[in-house]
Order: structure tokens, then sequence, then C-alpha cells
């Protein structure tokens, strides 16, 4: 099984909390991001067991970062927008096989 060497971070935030959520990420070792607006929906049932009031307005964040930066990145957007933050925030991580465009970086991918 081959290494990853880069990771794309996915946040989904309340709408008007991504400048927030991309200030702690760049601090935390972030080049920059994507942000897309989305539409959330969930049950009621859930609303209750999690504790949250989920707004329909989302703005998604990908962020494509070396791996040695995820996890710094990821507390950051926990910390500053996640569930107990009025940005309401989740954030997760998927590797990635293959990358083109990034700098240097991708003369080893």
């Amino acid at each position: 099984m081959s290494e990853f060497k880069h990771e794309a971070i996915f946040c989904i935030i309340n709408e008007g909390y991504s400048e927030v959520a991309m200030e702690a990420a760049r601090k935390a070792g972030a080049r920059g991001g994507t942000v897309t607006r989305s539409r959330g929906t969930v049950n009621a049932d859930a609303e209750k067991f999690f504790g949250v009031t989920v707004s329909p307005q989302k703005e998604v964040i990908i962020i494509l970062t070396e791996k040695e930066l995820r996890d710094a990145i990821l507390h950051a957007l926990y910390t500053t927008c996640g569930l107990d933050t009025p940005g309401q925030g989740i954030a997760f991580s998927l590797p990635v096989d293959g990358v083109a465009g990034f700098g240097e970086q991708d003369k080893d991918s």
C-alpha cells in the first residue's frame, strides 16, 4: 500500500463563518482553500440527538494540504469553528493519492 503525501480537508460550516475558519487554517499551515455554498438537511431526531440546530445554509471549505499539516489544521478548525461555536462546523480529511499543480510537491507525488 502506498503512503499518501497529501490530504483533502473538508469543513462544513454555517454560512458566514468561512473566513474565520480559513484564518484559523492558515495559522495552522494551510496555504488556502476553496469555499462553496451548499444546503444542509437533517431530520428532527438527529438535531435532538446531537443537541444542535442545523442551519440550512452552509459553506463547504476544501483545503488540499501536506499530510504532516492535517492534524494541526483539523484541530484549528475544531477549536475555532466546531460544533460548540456559532459556526457549528464539522471537519474531516481524506487521503489524496495524486496531486498536480501544487507547487514543487507534485514532482514527488
